[in-house]
């Protein structure tokens, strides 16, 4: 099991430069979980992709389909005072703390591009490319 952060479901879910890294990391351990405000974001990202027209309409509705698919069940809701504790211990946003309190709870490594998390968190992130290998 580990956790992945949005930037490594987009990469999943979303045609792009790193999209081989992410399937490679998807093969070597398919049993990603996340936070419930993964959704949120990747609604974010979409919406980015809508108005830029990299995506259709029903390109973006597929992508959400196929993701929440995914974590339907891996989702977990994480206690304020663990994203806190990270928060207190870093400059990351509450967002990104969010993630790592969850790698925390669970014992496991958080899997991210987020060049600030990997610099402050090193101990519990692992870049997808790393992890990929």
């Amino acid at each position: 099991m580990i956790v992945v952060d949005v930037n490594t479901i987009a990469y999943f879910w979303i045609p792009g430069e790193m999209s081989k890294l992410a399937e490679r990391a998807f093969e070597k351990d398919p049993d990603w979980v996340t936070t419930v405000l993964w959704k949120s974001e990747f609604r974010n990202i979409l919406t980015g992709y809508l108005r830029r027209n990299q995506l259709t309409k029903t390109q973006v509705m597929k992508c959400l389909d196929n993701a929440e698919s995914q974590f339907d069940g891996k989702e977990y809701v994480i206690p304020s005072y663990q994203v806190i504790d990270a928060v207190s211990q870093s400059t990351c946003s509450a967002y990104d703390c969010e993630y790592v309190a969850l790698a925390k709870d669970l014992k496991v490594k958080l899997v991210t591009s987020d060049k600030q998390i990997l610099d402050q968190f090193p101990k519990r992130a692992v870049s997808l490319r790393a992890f990929a290998k």
